[in-house]
């Protein structure tokens, strides 16, 4: 990243109209994700110049650095979702600047989950690449204890989560939206918020207590991600189009269902995928103690049947930072004899349809619609089967 003088940016914080305000809904239509990411670059040119004219070693390490982490990765799923029920319920070009600069800041919320997350989980990895904290601590290594130079970059890091999720309520604020509307997306922003951060706090709580709790377990998938990443979005693209409120209700019912499976699968891949597709290290979830779904039915399932040696297994080695390549292939072998990852398949099957029900019951029609379909389906459509050791090629989108 280079380093750039303040005094070439301005001295006030200004986030101008969006340079999209002529912008068609139906060339939006052919590249959700080319749109978004040009929305995204222009709003981050904005925030880093007046990041500048605070101080040019925290625009450089962290402002910038953000920019590109939100910039350089990610399936833009939020924004697809937002969009596609903002088509799906009417929609057009009137919506369109305020709908892409809301689409930025659900990238934003993103980035500051992401960033937050892997400081929680010590997750040296993400899409690939070092996560922000490593990135820091790579940058600062060697200029001092290591120590500090961890506990520094996990400091620097929450600051840019914060940063990022400051960021995304500027954005969410400065759209241009009448008041009514404004009114109903501030309270969906703001509800998207408590329960994304509610979840998170039942995630490490779930960790922390060693949590068995298979309903425990479910309601933080719902708070954590099905919210935030599905039903949230719909909700604001369905707010955005002025839907009624029987076509938000079923959107967000098909959202929730959706948004569950999602996470699901994510926990299947957290164990059983393939890092070279998922952009992290496989059995980082068990290392890091998550207590997911499926551990958690695992356990159960293991303790009805007094399978001992199964559950003596997933007990020791929850949480085990060290956990050896060998031991994670035996944790999965018996993830499998318990029948867990297939009865896990069978509820995201359940889900999936569950989501197609609800979307039909909003009585949505034309391309858009299909669009929207399309997408619940790529994230809620069940994979093949799991076997202990075997790599799941596909990818969350």
């Amino acid at each position: 990243m280079q380093e750039v003088s303040a005094a070439r940016h301005p001295t006030h914080f200004d986030i101008s109209p969006s340079r999209l305000a002529g912008a068609q809904a139906a060339t939006v239509d052919e590249d959700v994700v080319a749109a978004v990411h040009h929305e995204l670059k222009l709003r981050c040119d904005e925030l880093i110049a007046f990041a500048h004219t605070l101080d040019p070693v925290f625009a450089t390490d962290i402002a910038e650095r953000l920019a590109a982490y939100t910039l350089g990765g990610g399936s833009r799923i939020r924004p697809r979702f937002l969009w596609w029920a903002l088509r799906s319920c009417g929609g057009s070009d009137v919506e369109t600047p305020a709908a892409l600069r809301i689409a930025a800041a659900l990238e934003l919320i993103q980035s500051c989950a992401l960033i937050h997350d892997d400081v929680m989980d010590h997750s040296a990895v993400r899409r690939g690449r070092p996560s922000f904290h490593a990135q820091l601590a790579l940058q600062y290594s060697g200029r001092g204890r290591e120590v500090a130079a961890e506990s520094f970059a996990h400091s620097a890091a929450v600051l840019a989560g914060d940063l990022a999720l400051s960021w995304a309520d500027d954005l969410v604020a400065t759209a241009d939206l009448e008041p009514r509307t404004r009114t109903k997306i501030l309270h969906v922003w703001r509800a998207m918020r408590a329960e994304m951060v509610a979840g998170q706090y039942l995630d490490v709580h779930g960790q922390a207590t060693s949590s068995r709790s298979a309903v425990q377990a479910i309601r933080t998938v719902c708070l954590k991600t099905a919210r935030y990443t599905v039903e949230r979005p719909l909700a604001l693209g369905a707010v955005l189009a002025g839907a009624d409120e029987s076509t938000s209700r079923a959107l967000g019912a098909a959202g929730r269902c959706a948004g569950i499976a999602f996470q699901l699968r994510d926990d299947l891949l957290g164990v059983f995928g393939d890092p070279a597709v998922t952009g992290k290290p496989s059995g980082d979830d068990i290392r890091s103690g998550k207590a997911t779904y499926l551990i958690a039915l695992a356990h159960t399932r293991a303790q009805a049947t007094k399978h001992t040696s199964v559950t003596d297994l997933l007990d020791s080695c929850r949480g085990d930072a060290a956990l050896s390549e060998q031991t994670l292939a035996a944790v999965r072998e018996a993830l499998v004899s318990t029948g867990a990852p297939e009865r896990v398949e069978r509820r995201i099957a359940r889900l999936s349809r569950a989501a197609e029900h609800h979307l039909c019951a909003a009585h949505l029609s034309g391309p858009a619609a299909d669009h929207l379909t399309a997408l619940l389906r790529q994230i809620a459509a069940p994979r093949h089967q799991y076997t202990a050791g075997a790599a799941d090629p596909g990818s969350l989108g």
